[in-house]
């Protein structure tokens, strides 16, 4: 009789980093009713069709459960390569049309958004200027963010996340809705310029602590979306917008693991999701 031996699996450097213990720093905002929200999409809702006690079962046992409505560009989420157009033109030079079957978007939907394992970078704007949070309508230029890489010391990699903090995520909580939205203040963030500055990086997805990936200037809402057309449109890098970057910054963390799995909705150009940072230590 042959006796086999025991399999043994080969060692992992990443269980036994996770092993050794991480820590994980959510970046998602918790989704409530009344949130701050871009008004150009359906708002989250949440209720309780059943409650505990509307229904009781022989033995005494309960269920509640939910129903929720929301846009999928509401609280923090990621846009598809399908969310904006230019020119009647996606990602790759896909016309819109030909980008629709049966009234969704089959070709650059939110559900060929692969998930995210990737080396993550924050570009803590605010802190490598001297400032708490960008003034309203500030645009971060190419400038801004190679001063924020020399402080740092920072390196992004080709196919690396950049994560870019202005400090306006501050008035997500702070109960002043209007001012986050920002429609009549305006909002700081990133143009055209400091667009392409990341696209010629490599990255493979950039997000920041706004309602928008852009600058917005006061009174002038999402009239223009030059940075979602070069990342997106242009360059085929992914958004993710309304992150909460503050926890990041408080810490100091620059670099870690960077962790997003997109929620798959066949056709639909963004989905909500929770991104998180982790690195080593308890």
């Amino acid at each position: 009789m042959t006796t086999v031996p025991p399999t043994t699996a080969a060692p992992s450097p990443l269980l036994d980093a996770v092993r050794a213990g991480v820590r994980v720093v959510d970046l998602g905002r918790p989704l409530t009713v009344g949130m701050p929200q871009s008004p150009n999409h359906p708002a989250y809702w949440h209720s309780l069709p059943r409650r505990h006690g509307d229904t009781v079962r022989v033995d005494g046992g309960s269920a509640a459960n939910d129903m929720i409505t929301m846009g999928t560009h509401v609280g923090t989420h990621i846009d598809a390569l399908a969310h904006v157009s230019h020119d009647g033109k996606l990602y790759g030079g896909l016309d819109v049309a030909d980008a629709l079957e049966g009234g969704r978007y089959a070709r650059l939907g939110a559900h060929t958004i692969a998930p995210m394992v990737r080396p993550g970078v924050l570009l803590d704007v605010p802190s490598a200027l001297g400032v708490g949070r960008l003034d309203p309508g500030y645009e971060i230029t190419v400038a801004d963010l190679e001063l924020t890489v020399a402080r740092q010391g920072s390196k992004i990699g080709d196919g690396d996340v950049v994560l870019v903090r202005s400090g306006w995520g501050q008035h997500f909580d702070d109960g002043a809705k209007e001012l986050y939205v920002g429609h009549d203040s305006g909002v700081p963030g990133i143009g055209a310029a400091g667009a392409q500055w990341l696209a010629d990086r490599g990255v493979h997805a950039t997000g920041a602590d706004t309602i928008a990936f852009e600058c917005l200037p006061p009174g002038a809402g999402h009239a223009t979306l030059p940075a979602h057309r070069v990342l997106l449109v242009e360059n085929g890098i992914y958004i993710i917008e309304a992150m909460d970057l503050e926890e990041l910054a408080v810490a100091g963390i620059h670099a870690f693991v960077f962790v997003l799995s997109p929620l798959p909705f066949f056709g639909a150009t963004g989905s909500p999701v929770r991104p998180l940072a982790v690195v080593a230590g308890e």
